[in-house]
């Protein structure tokens, strides 16, 4: 049975789809088998993967017109990609009215984990149904979290969020880990978000913080995670190290 892990953070720019596409790809090049779910509207995951979103079916076809997920999924050399595009903006306005409405992904869901080690989830930059259909569908939460003041102050929102649906909906999930993203060890201002992610967090911080990379920019509009884009570069071997110790925590995990 695969593991389902939400990559979450309501706010947005913190490298949260550049987690979620260069997360699956290490993985994959650690000969794990990966699907990468994209819930954003904007679809950025999915086209960050090489996949045309506008061409495809995709996790809106999947929860509210009955598709079955094995016709919508595409496979690519660095992870299948269960596709976001914007008709997932109308989403939240369906799923309202619907009973169990917050299960409609998990229940999509169901008959496809088996087939996988992982599956990322790729949520909205919002505390929102999509994202809360992530949680219910989920084990796990992974959060990125920018290094930068503003980002401290909406992570206890997210935390809050995932404990709530931990009490009352989910009750097997929990926070994966914190992934320290555009770190520069030059500044006091990463150094100071990452101590006080560390005195409140502890073990659940990530060793392996994710700098400022030029290349893990540039990547997405070659629609390549960056470690088919520039395997070299600083970013892509953060994501590598990142990976690495994901799987080592894995190991060492007990449920």
């Amino acid at each position: 049975m695969g593991k389902i892990i939400a990559i979450a953070n309501q706010k947005g720019g913190v490298g949260k789809t550049t987690t979620s596409i260069n997360l699956c790809a290490s993985l994959v090049a650690r000969k794990r088998k990966v699907l990468l779910c994209d819930c954003d509207p904007q679809g950025n995951a999915t086209s960050g993967m090489g996949v045309d979103k506008n061409s495809v079916k995709s996790v809106y076809d999947v929860m509210l017109r009955d598709t079955p997920p094995w016709e919508a999924i595409v496979k690519t050399k660095w992870g299948d990609v269960l596709a976001g595009n914007r008709e997932l903006v109308g989403a939240n306005v369906e799923l309202v009215n619907m009973e169990g409405r917050e299960y409609v992904l998990k229940k999509a869901m169901e008959g496809v984990r088996a087939a996988y080690d992982y599956v990322l989830i790729d949520c909205p930059p919002s505390l929102e149904l999509l994202t809360l259909n992530a949680f219910c569908a989920s084990d796990t939460v992974l959060v990125p979290v920018q290094c930068e003041y503003y980002a401290l102050e909406g992570l206890s929102d997210l935390v809050g969020t995932v404990k709530l649906t931990n009490q009352r909906l989910n009750p097997r999930l929990e926070i994966e880990g914190l992934v320290l993203t555009m770190y520069d060890s030059r500044t006091n201002l990463s150094l100071d978000v990452a101590r006080e992610l560390k005195n409140h967090f502890g073990n659940k911080v990530y060793a392996t913080a994710i700098p400022r990379n030029i290349r893990l920019s540039e990547a997405p509009s070659h629609g390549k995670p960056c470690i088919a884009y520039d395997k070299m570069s600083r970013g892509s071997r953060a994501y590598m190290h990142m990976a690495n110790e994901f799987l080592k925590r894995q190991a060492t995990r007990v449920f």
